[in-house]
């Protein structure tokens, strides 16, 4: 059953919708939603006259496609084929599973990459010395999991010119171009690898994502002309199963504006029309500070200086001063300059900013510019700095997960200043505009994931963390959907079907229940990008 020119999905129910246990009948024609009535009001008749095909969604609860607001793509698509350290409390201990998964696979790669690990609560920082004593002799590089540091053996410090006092920890530029570096892979390797995230992505609900990978846009132009992966009920095609956004990088500004793109224009020498309608230019990605992870998020206040073992470092190299804060990674008036000369060519600017001083700056580089953006991430907001988000036209967009995963180190390194950390009902009531994502590979893609930690802010047996600052279903529904409610008239016929509608499992059997939604299929501009048996026949 194709979508190209049209169907009508007969006999479903809208999610949001003022009475979502009526059954209505839903009319797609041309990619969009072109009718929706009581059931059995509908023809399934196109413009011309043609009959359409009819899906029986047989009480099946629909809704508006997912958007992830922030991904990885490629970082994602590579990370599932690396050895995870993230559950280890020691670096001795994480050096260990690497030499299991190493022995384990039998050496296979020239550099073992690893990801996860998650030094803010051990008791010493990582050094090269304890990769050396575990795996002696070999290449090793790991990714922490906020992908803001970086931890490296002797022999790969000694194979990426590192030079011979490298401790073995890198942080923010210097870890970021070595894991670029130690994770290269050929083109067409890793072209396959992202096409098949994206599929898995689309049998999840999701219908479109903003990729902020570090890469230049030709990766992409490169990837909507590839055949797209086989999958059971999906329609062929080229390029990827959902829209994406892609990102630019500053180092690759120039050549952007140099070809005259905008943000939501398709790239240049993409062919396939429905590959080119789907990649697109997202927007400029800018830093103007590190993570909490890492401890280099730009911070008001001080971040605790006793680390889990009772030494005073902040795991940046060794014992820091007193008054850390973080690291100002852009100034204040270069960040203006750029915002100015972004938005003046026609590109949407996304500003990195997670501690309160770096989100702080990015609005009064906000406010400088005249011009309207995104603060990514967005972990730590002063107050004052609440309602200037809706005031300036600057769209949060935030990371549930992050908040469930991050509320020790939270606890630890932001003492004292964890009621402005992931304040996202904050957010909303001060009127911000709100938008969720996973920053995958730092949590997983998939939206129930970060919808379900919106809802409750906890993964553990543990009470909520700030449930004060958790989201409604409705309003984590909307900032998962593009701000679409339910589905409408007119809109794009991006579109999920589910089994059950999130209200009723939400009812029935809690917010846990939300992580693992049946997804019968995944409609993007009225094309199945998955379809479960259940809805093959």
């Amino acid at each position: 059953m194709r979508g190209v020119d049209g169907m009508l999905l007969r006999s479903v129910r809208l999610v949001g919708a003022p009475d979502p246990r009526r059954a209505r009948d839903v009319l797609l024609l041309g990619g969009r939603v072109a009718a929706v009535a009581d059931a059995g009001a509908l023809a399934p008749r196109g413009l011309d006259g043609a009959a359409l095909p009819v899906l029986d969604g047989a009480g099946a609860a629909l809704l508006p496609g997912l958007v992830d607001a922030h991904v990885h793509l490629a970082d994602w698509a590579a990370d599932r084929r690396r050895p995870d350290v993230s559950g280890a409390r020691t670096p001795e201990e994480a050096a260990a599973l690497l030499a299991a998964a190493d022995a384990e696979r039998g050496r296979r790669d020239d550099v073992l990459v690893g990801r996860g690990f998650r030094d803010g609560l051990w008791p010493t920082s990582p050094r090269a010395h304890h990769l050396d004593a575990a795996l002696p002799g070999r290449a090793v590089v790991v990714a922490s999991q906020d992908l803001h540091s970086a931890w490296c053996s002797t022999e790969a410090a000694r194979r990426f010119g590192l030079g011979e006092d490298c401790s073995g920890l890198l942080v923010e530029g210097a870890a970021m171009a070595l894991l670029g570096d130690a994770g290269a892979v050929p083109p067409e390797v890793g072209d396959a690898w992202v096409l098949g995230a994206a599929q898995d992505a689309a049998a999840r609900g999701t219908t479109a994502l903003v990729d902020l990978q570090r890469a230049p846009v030709e990766d992409w132009a490169r990837r909507a002309g590839a055949a797209r992966p086989a999958a059971d009920g999906a329609e062929p095609g080229a390029g990827p199963a959902l829209r994406v956004a892609v990102g630019v990088w500053r180092e690759h500004l120039d050549g952007v504006l140099a070809a005259g793109l905008r943000s939501g224009d398709p790239l240049p020498g993409v062919d396939d029309p429905v590959a080119a309608d789907r990649v697109r230019l997202g927007p400029l990605k800018l830093f103007v500070d590190g993570s909490l992870g890492t401890r280099t998020a730009w911070c008001s206040c001080a971040y605790a200086r006793t680390r889990v073992g009772g030494r005073e470092s902040t795991g940046l190299g060794g014992v820091e001063p007193r008054d850390h804060h973080g690291m100002l990674l852009l100034p204040p008036d270069e960040l203006e300059v750029l915002l100015r000369r972004a938005t003046s060519a026609g590109l949407v600017t996304a500003v990195h900013a997670i501690g309160d001083a770096g989100v702080r700056a990015a609005l009064d580089a906000y406010e400088a510019a005249g011009c309207p953006g995104r603060v990514e991430h967005a972990q730590q907001v002063l107050a004052e700095d609440l309602p200037r988000f809706a005031a300036l036209g600057v769209t949060a967009s935030v990371q549930p997960r992050h908040a469930v995963d991050d509320r020790d180190l939270a606890d630890l390194h932001w003492a004292g200043a964890t009621d402005r950390a992931f304040p996202y009902a904050a957010l909303l009531a001060a009127g911000a505009d709100v938008v969720l994502g996973s920053d995958a590979p730092v949590a997983p893609l998939d939206p129930w994931d970060a919808l379900a930690s919106a809802l409750h802010r906890t993964l553990d047996g543990r009470g909520a963390w700030h449930p004060e600052q958790h989201l409604t279903l409705a309003q984590a529904l909307a900032a998962s959907c593009g701000g679409r409610s339910h589905v409408r008239v007119g809109d794009a016929a991006d579109l999920v079907l589910l089994a059950e509608d999130p209200a009723d499992v939400l009812a029935e059997r809690g917010p846990a229940a939300l992580r693992e939604p049946e997804v019968l299929g995944t409609l993007v501009g009225g094309r199945w990008t998955h379809r479960a048996t259940a809805l093959r026949g």
